[in-house]
């Protein structure tokens, strides 16, 4: 099922179309603003394009990170057994 959900990231509202909840997609919104927020703090003359570029290499390294770390855990796992 498709459902739209409007969310504000970096200030701008954008309408999201996906299957997961609404407040699923929210919760991934706010975490994307967050990370945009960060970025724009940290550099306010930064244009928007670039500070979303940054943003999804800080999000893309976290999931590699976490990742690289499940897959460690899951070694273990069976290393254990």
């Amino acid at each position: 099922m498709c459902v739209s959900v409007r969310v504000t990231i970096l200030g701008e509202e954008h309408l999201i179309k996906g299957d997961a909840s609404p407040e699923y997609i929210k919760k991934l919104a706010h975490y994307v603003d967050a990370h945009l927020r960060k970025i724009h703090n940290q550099n306010p003359t930064l244009p928007r394009h670039k500070a979303a570029i940054l943003a999804a290499l800080n999000i893309a390294d976290e999931l590699e990170r976490l990742r690289k770390e499940h897959d460690e855990l899951l070694q273990l796992l069976e290393e254990a057994n």
